[in-house]
């Protein structure tokens, strides 16, 4: 009882205090107001803020025109057309796929909205304020369509680029293919590059034109709650697209790897109706997914940093210099980025363009790592220049530019360290073939999740904590007074730093889907049986085709894709979880925030005893926040185990191995209707679990609340990176088995198989996935425990109470709703498949 009090008096404290705070002290979203830009002036006083940054739309333009000149010489490239029309079939199936998603996150977006309209439109928006205090002088009227608008525009842009993303790579997978006829593997490294080089700086540019367009053409007392706006449609966008993808892609991979066991027949075997569906999925999980969470990573950081500034920043001078620094170095970084593709290219080209074989990991190695040189050069010589002495300390532009490089180092070395665990090269990788040659599919996958643990104590627990350790060093010299907590803002300067080589992180990871692609689309286009196709070739492209070599060099690369798509998925995880702290800030502000006697803000030591795990609350909301990230993994597993069983079952029933050379379409459709079926139900559950039990832990306490968020991203950053790592040491197990010991449909090829369908849903799926789901629950979360103090404690206490049950209502459906039952058959017929699926999804 006594407890029980305590708890009570806490709360009603918290409530109090929050509630009595100074406008811009406890209204962070409501009333954030940026500083003018044009007030200070730099470069030896010859240009303002507002106008340097004015400039970076430029380069915003440079770095789009890159990519479209980029899109047209891929585009322009020689290709036959039997290739063409299969990677014609696996856009127009991505681009269904791609539509029905976008209707369905309309339908999810309108969650968010109600809760935008009650904070914006109505907590935010009765209470009297002096002039000047911000959004509060708008009338609702205004206020809720601007920040609606820009949740949509957020929204926008994820599915654009998405969209993007996968109409490149699916004609640069059939050029890929062609070129590989010619028996030289520097084209099959070029073109895939130039892909992602395409998608990440068109991705990168769009992202930053926009919060560019937020930061200068916004009336400054509606920025800032756009940029929140913005940032949660983004996420909206790309947590949608990175769950309903990575369930897609794996039911899909399952089910035409199966086959190869089932029937013993080869990769990508044109009968197979589900090999359509799994090139489908290559880029539904492995396209549309990452750069949706790239668009959304970029612009989640960035907002994390300015609410930051905006709140614990006293000084608007020093605002205005941290603020125009960062946009400078973002702009700065997609021209470097682009400088270093064209660097790293002429070496590759000078060393590789005449060699019949050299190892494809070399030249992308070498680009992460000329990128992560030349942007930590670019840093301190920017810094310099721009802020030599802010807040009159003439050390503190050296001090930001070391703490940002920890960053960008870090984008170079967990990529080196993922390839210790994933590599085709690597000693764990072997030791996953070892295993499996005397003790089957059983040591194949404890040897694979050896693997991934391992490399969450180096990648997580050395590689990203020993980094942030150094940023928080660096932060002990900043001057006193500066801001409230910087090592906060360290740690945010490093999740900054982790995509300053944004457009290369981009590139290298949009690389694999174009290689996988590649192989699919030789073997389905069954172009060695085209009648006189040597002859037409050397009369229609001027080269004589070496067939067996095209299909070896696809398969080799496929390993290199394999590897980088591995490397990439480590980096925007560490950078969820590193922004999450900066975000996570901003809801400490509002909490425990004040002002001291000369009126500064400061953090009050009564309350900061909260955040402790000695307060109770803060102790089970990290319990409760570790607990959610094992729903999560088992509900989005359960999603592909299910899909995966009616897809198999399908494809099974429906196989032609002697009718006919190839499967027919309606069925590849079919199999195409289940995953996006079985996508779309997942996405659902899981989305609205995450968005009524993010309401209902930040209803229940608000010291329970941020315990749950940093529960929810400490243990998702080490489960995210042991199964992805895990998932990508099976899948180059696999690799090395079919294309350097050239041992397929042998018993160690099928327990390899085994071993990478069940790291299939660890690597595309849950891993990938909790880096949009934790910054999501992050970034809704700064409106609903703003939210949930604005209501009285036993209507806060009540309404927690109904979103846990609706939470709990969506965790049952996430297994119970979801898991295979005896009757189902996989959908043999037409009229079964109508009913499960929808006549509208079938046909199209």
């Amino acid at each position: 009882m006594a407890n029980t009090r305590r708890w009570l008096a806490g709360t009603a404290l918290a409530a109090v205090t929050v509630m009595s705070l100074p406008v811009q002290a406890r209204a962070g979203e409501a009333n954030l107001v940026l500083p003018d830009l044009a007030s200070r002036a730099y470069l030896g006083g010859q240009v303002t803020g507002w106008s340097l940054l004015a400039g970076g739309l430029f380069v915003c333009a440079l770095g789009l025109a890159f990519g479209l000149i980029f899109y047209r010489q891929l585009e322009r490239l020689p290709v036959h057309r039997s290739m063409r029309e299969v990677s014609e079939l696996i856009y127009a199936t991505c681009k269904t796929y791609l539509l029905h998603q976008g209707k369905f996150i309309l339908i999810l977006w309108a969650f968010i909205a109600a809760v935008i309209v009650a904070y914006f439109g109505f907590l935010s928006g009765h209470e009297a304020h002096p002039p000047g205090a911000g959004l509060r002088n708008y009338p609702p009227s205004v206020k809720v369509p601007v920040i609606l608008a820009f949740s949509l525009i957020g929204i926008a842009g994820s599915y654009l680029v998405a969209w993007f993303g996968i109409r490149i790579n699916t004609f640069a997978n059939s050029r890929t293919s062609m070129a590989s006829l010619r028996g030289v593997p520097f084209l099959c490294y070029s073109i895939p590059l130039k892909a992602g080089m395409s998608i990440g700086m068109v991705l990168i540019s769009v992202e930053l034109l926009m919060m560019l367009c937020i930061l200068l053409f916004v009336p400054r007392e509606l920025a800032g709650p756009c940029f929140i706006g913005f940032a949660i449609g983004e996420s909206l966008g790309a947590a949608a697209l990175r769950v309903a993808g990575g369930i897609f892609t794996k039911i899909a991979d399952i089910g035409a790897d199966l086959m190869k066991i089932v029937f013993g027949i080869k990769e990508d075997d044109a009968r197979n109706p589900g090999v359509i569906a799994d090139c489908t999925g290559d880029n539904a999980g492995d396209s549309i997914g990452p750069t949706a969470d790239g668009f959304e990573t970029y612009g989640v950081t960035g907002v994390a940093l300015i609410t930051f500034i905006l709140l614990a920043v006293p000084r608007a001078e020093v605002q205005v210099d941290l603020l125009v620094w960062i946009f400078a170095i973002r702009i700065l970084m997609v021209a470097v980025s682009g400088v270093a593709y064209f660097v790293n290219e002429a070496i590759a080209r000078r060393r590789f363009v005449h060699l019949r074989h050299f190892d494809f990991e070399i030249p992308l190695t070498g680009l992460v790592w000329v990128t992560s040189l030349l942007s930590i050069a670019a840093t301190y010589a920017a810094s310099f220049v721009l802020i030599p002495n802010v807040a009159d300390d003439p050390n503190l532009w050296w001090q930001l530019a070391t703490v940002i490089s920890c960053g960008t180092l870090a984008g170079a070395v967990i990529p080196e360290v993922t390839k210790v665990f994933t590599s085709t090269s690597s000693a764990h990788v072997k030791e996953v073939i070892t295993a499996s040659r005397e003790g089957g599919a059983s040591l194949n996958v404890l040897s694979g999740l050896t693997a991934g643990n391992f490399s969450g104590f180096w990648v997580g627990g050395v590689v990203i904590a020993g980094l942030m350790t150094m940023a928080y060093a660096v932060s002990l010299f900043f001057p006193p007074g500066l801001m409230l907590a910087p090592a906060v803002f360290a740690f945010g300067l490093v999740a900054f730093g982790f995509l300053g080589m944004g457009p290369v992180t981009i590139a290298v990871d949009s690389y694999g889907p174009v290689t996988d692609n590649a192989q699919s689309v030789y073997e389905l286009s069954l172009i060695e049986q085209e009648p006189g196709i040597e002859e037409e070739i050397r009369r229609d492209f001027g080269f004589d085709p070496e067939f067996g070599r095209a299909k070896l060099l696809l398969e080799e690369n496929d390993g290199a894709g394999n590897t980088f798509k591995a490397t990439a998925k480590p980096v925007l995880i560490g950078t969820a979880v590193v922004g999450a702290t900066t975000m996570i800030f901003s809801i400490v502000v509002e909490l425990v925030g004040g002002r001291d006697a000369a009126g500064d803000l400061v953090l009050l030591p009564e309350l900061i005893e909260n955040l402790s795990i000695l307060h109770p609350p803060f102790l089970l909301g990290l319990i409760f926040g570790m607990a959610v990230i094992y729903w999560f993994t088992g509900a989005s597993t359960q999603a592909v185990i299910t899909g995966a069983y009616r897809a198999v079952s399908f494809i099974r029933r429906n196989m032609k191995l002697d009718s006919s050379a190839k499967a027919s379409v309606e069925d590849s459709k079919r199999v195409v209707a289940i995953c996006t079926r079985y996508a779309q139900l997942g996405m659902f559950n899981i989305f609205l679990t995450v968005f009524f039990v993010t309401l209902a832990a930040a209803f229940v306490e608000p010291y329970f609340f941020i315990g749950f968020l940093i529960g929810l991203a400490l243990s998702g950053l080490f489960q995210a990176i042991s199964m992805a790592n895990a998932g990508g040491a099976w899948d180059n197990a696999k690799k090395i088995v079919e294309t350097d010991l050239r041992e397929k449909g042998t018993p160690l090829h099928a327990a390899t198989v085994v071993g990478d369908t069940v790291g299939d849903p660890f690597k595309d799926t849950s891993s990938v996935a909790m880096n949009p789901i934790i910054k999501f629950a992050t970034l809704f979360g700064l409106l609903a425990v703003e939210l949930a103090q604005g209501v009285s404690f036993g209507a806060r206490v009540g309404l927690a109470a109904a979103f846990a049950v609706v939470a709990l209502v969506f965790i049952h459906r996430s297994f119970y709703g979801m898991r295979i039952e005896d009757s189902q058959t996989g959908g043999a017929h037409d009229a079964e498949s109508e009913e499960l699926y929808g006549p509208a999804l079938v046909d199209s």
